[in-house]
């Protein structure tokens, strides 16, 4: 794409004018915006796209239950990739800070990511029972771990590289790209056209060549040589990295609104299980449904998202906690009202999770790259998500209280989860209210 092309499109996406608008990047990066911008786009949807088709509280526990793997295995699929994911990253960050160039960093994790998904795919044409569990769990906590290299390093380099007002809008418009290709996959499932089994497999596949696609693509950015002071020890970085709790009021308040919307992450399982019997007798059919519902909400609502979240993420964190309670509540009634059951319902209330699911997304995304400056953006996104880790981990005692007091006591609670952060959020400073400067 010739560089006037992608200036065009670059001012429909994000209505810039001729003037650019460069915050809170080095003057340095500015002419390389509308290039980095898309480099982003492109990069993040093909990682989306990949971590939708190997969807782990979908996919990959069908797949396992194909495998004949016991339901262990299967119980340790989610807590082994968003805990792994999340939990090393207050230890690998100052680390990480010691490259000046952070994307190969984000190069060397999709590479990971990629061969470990190609890994799940061998492991299921070749192995069954214990043997296939061990071997893709086991993969998924390698994918998992690359993942937190990945992310503990993708917000630092996306500040150092897209303005401040336009870093929501790459993310979105990544997002809503992913969700599309996503959707097909879904309608191939659903529609039982080709061997199901087949389908999964070639999906794990195409998710590897899919990360690596994105290394090479992110190795191209125009990054500047950031800041690599701060590479210490690391169990002496993350005692200081906890300090920060203590003497930013701001960050504490944010981690106490994120960590009250993982309710949205941890609500779809109780969902799913609460209109089970609608799906008992064709469960992957089922698991199309579901797929396509969640990928439309992504596609629907991610760039709005994203855009709102470029004029205020606050505001993007409390409309999307109140419209995941709703949700919820929703759930809740269509359950009492003994509609649940019903093959429209279950996919309509997954439909109106996913897209305050995508608000909390993006929204928590872009108020932390914009709360912090260069010295503490990786330092904050390291100390967020090992916090977060810890309560999706914890977040297993819901199954707990499933068994004890049924789901509906689970879903109730989730949803007042979201209430309260409604609460949590309002308390928020509205970061994106810095004057923009012009450059170019």
């Amino acid at each position: 794409m010739s560089n006037s092309t992608l200036d065009t499109v670059y001012r429909m996406l994000t209505s810039e004018d001729e003037g650019r608008v460069c915050l809170d990047i080095p003057e340095s990066a500015c002419n390389h915006q509308p290039r980095n911008f898309f480099t982003h786009i492109v990069s993040l949807g093909a990682t989306k796209t990949a971590d939708g088709l190997i969807d782990p509280k979908l996919v990959l526990s069908w797949l396992l239950t194909q495998l004949g793997a016991p339901a262990v295995f299967i119980g340790l699929l989610v807590p082994v990739r968003e805990s792994g994911a999340l939990l090393p990253q207050l230890f690998t960050a100052a680390s990480l800070r010691r490259l000046p160039l952070r994307k190969y960093a984000w190069t060397a994790g999709s590479i990971v990511q990629g061969l470990c998904a190609i890994a799940i795919g061998i492991s299921a044409l070749m192995l069954e029972g214990v043997a296939a569990g061990i071997a893709i769990i086991s993969a998924l906590a390698v994918l998992a771990l690359a993942r937190s290299v990945c992310s503990v390093t993708y917000k630092d380099v996306l500040g150092k590289t897209v303005s401040k007002s336009r870093r929501g809008t790459a993310t979105g418009t990544a997002t809503s790209a992913s969700a599309f290709f996503v959707i097909i996959f879904g309608a191939v499932l659903a529609s039982g056209f080709l061997e199901r089994m087949d389908v999964v497999v070639a999906a794990l596949f195409l998710a590897g060549a899919l990360w690596a696609f994105a290394a090479i693509l992110f190795s191209t950015l125009q990054e500047e040589s950031g800041a690599t002071e701060g590479g210490r020890n690391p169990l002496k970085a993350a005692l200081q990295n906890f300090t920060l709790l203590r003497d930013d009021v701001q960050l504490r308040r944010f981690i106490a609104t994120r960590g009250l919307l993982i309710s949205t992450a941890l609500a779809p399982p109780f969902m799913v299980a609460l209109g089970s019997k609608q799906a008992a007798d064709d469960m992957f059919g089922g698991l199309g449904l579901l797929v396509l519902a969640s990928s439309g909400a992504a596609l629907l609502s991610s760039y709005v998202w994203g855009r709102l979240a470029d004029r205020s993420s606050r505001k993007v964190l409390i409309l999307s906690a109140a419209a995941a309670s709703i949700a919820l509540i929703g759930t809740l009634i269509l359950n009492a009202l003994g509609w649940l059951t019903q093959v429209w319902a279950l996919p309509l209330t997954i439909f109106a999770l996913m897209i305050a699911y995508q608000g909390v997304r993006l929204g928590r995304s872009t108020h932390l790259v914009d709360m912090a400056n260069a010295d503490t953006r990786a330092a904050y996104t390291a100390l967020s998500n090992t916090i977060i880790g810890l309560l999706l981990l914890l977040g297993s005692a819901f199954s707990l209280l499933a068994q004890l007091a049924g789901l509906e006591t689970v879903l109730m609670v989730l949803a007042a989860m979201s209430a309260l952060a409604v609460l949590a959020a309002l308390g928020l400073e509205e970061v994106q209210e810095n004057e923009p400067t012009s450059a170019g």
